[in-house]
């Protein structure tokens, strides 16, 4: 831009001085090397505008302002002035370069007005007014709409980080309950092969095939959940309801599983929230009472989801302990209040322990509904309430 601004007002001005010097009424004289050096005072401040914003246009316009009092042809030599002018707004400067306008426009209104042989009347006035006003105008213009994207950058980079963190919360959330459900049910196994190696010792052996599944299944988990990290990785739950006769077939427990309403597709952080939700209270039956009957209720309602999960207590192994009190019941407590649902959790009058969660649901489809004309539809929930018992027996 220096170079072209330069090469501009240099032959741009040598055209008008070979019109304006023939009219002897202007009074104009040719450019000599004064001339030229003020003509190219304009181009060096632009390319210094970045680092000396008001200075570069203090300079230009005293430049201007001398070549004019000097009588050289006007030309396009206020090129210099309107980029400094435009320049010394968008940086920041705006209330000194609104004064220094003020000043050169005072100053322009005296040149023509006493100074040249054809004093100049409001028309002229006017229109060097509008071409000081139409430069700061458009540089304010540029620069509130360049302060509106940087703010605008900003915030989305905010909501990235804050996605990003909520991103990197949920991770651990996740790795907390693979972990914590694998890790203990390995633990309590391991105890119970340790507990039965030489007295009964194909007890032994189940307890470490369930060993070897459950190391194989928080391997599996976890390499899912970690490869979130990787850009351009599947955003899908490691796990859901579908897999819920998987979870209490190795968690070790007599479980019974009861699934009552019209089973449907969940949305995917419901989903998965009630297969952790679930996964969680197991686990803390395998820590705190191990060996204790467990019911399971999963009922589907029009709104919402109820999940049940209650053991006896009567654990027919001692409790493990030095475990650590985890973070498993706020854990499961914050996942629900994510989804605009609650979770309970407390001892039972009789003995055990009992968590109670409700997740909200869409709303069901009316041509879904089970109490529909269809008969074939309106025997499922019935045929889905139906009580399962887990074959396998306490360890």
């Amino acid at each position: 831009m220096p170079v072209a601004i330069g090469l501009f007002q240099v032959f741009g001005t040598m055209g008008a001085q070979y019109v304006e010097t023939r009219n002897a009424d202007l009074g104009r004289v040719p450019l000599d090397w004064r001339g030229y050096a003020l003509l190219l005072v304009g181009p060096a401040a632009i390319a210094l505008r970045r680092r000396y914003p008001m200075a570069g246009l203090v300079a230009t316009l005293a430049a201007t302002c001398a070549y004019l009092l000097l009588d050289f042809s006007y030309g396009p030599v206020f090129a210099g002035p309107a980029i400094m002018i435009f320049s010394a707004v968008v940086s920041g400067r705006r209330r000194a370069a609104w004064w220094a306008t003020a000043a050169f426009f005072l100053f322009m209104i005296a040149y023509s007005t006493w100074l040249i042989p054809n004093p100049q009347g409001w028309f002229h006035h006017t229109a060097v007014a509008a071409f000081l006003l139409l430069t700061l105008t458009i540089a304010e213009f540029y620069r509130a709409r360049r302060e509106r994207l940087a703010e605008r950058k900003r915030v989305e980079d905010e909501e990235a980080r804050r996605q990003a963190s909520e991103e990197r919360l949920t991770m651990a959330q996740e790795l907390h309950d693979v972990l914590a459900h694998n890790i203990s049910l390995i633990h309590v196994q391991a105890s119970t092969a340790l507990h039965l190696l030489d007295t009964h010792p194909e007890q032994a052996r189940t307890a470490l095939t369930t060993i070897k599944g459950a190391s194989k299944d928080v391997l599996a988990e976890m390499r899912s959940v970690l490869s979130l990290l990787r850009e351009g990785a599947p955003r899908s739950p490691t796990a859901g309801m579908d897999r819920l006769d998987e979870l209490v077939e190795r968690s070790g427990l007599p479980v019974r599983l009861e699934i009552s309403g019209q089973v449907r597709p969940l949305p995917a952080g419901t989903d998965r929230a009630g297969y952790r939700i679930v996964q969680e209270s197991l686990t803390n039956v395998s820590r705190h009472a191990p060996g204790s009957s467990v019911i399971v209720r999963i009922s589907y309602g029009p709104a919402e989801m109820g999940i049940v999960v209650e053991d006896d207590g009567a654990g027919a192994a001692p409790a493990v302990h030095g475990l650590g009190g985890g973070n498993g019941i706020p854990g499961m407590r914050e996942r629900a209040a994510a989804l605009g649902g609650s979770l309970s959790a407390a001892p039972r009058p009789g003995g055990g322990f009992r968590v109670a969660a409700t997740l909200p649901l869409p709303a069901l489809d009316p041509a879904s509904d089970p109490g529909g004309a269809d008969p074939q539809r309106a025997e499922e929930p019935e045929l889905q309430s139906e009580s399962r018992t887990e074959p396998e027996e306490p360890t």
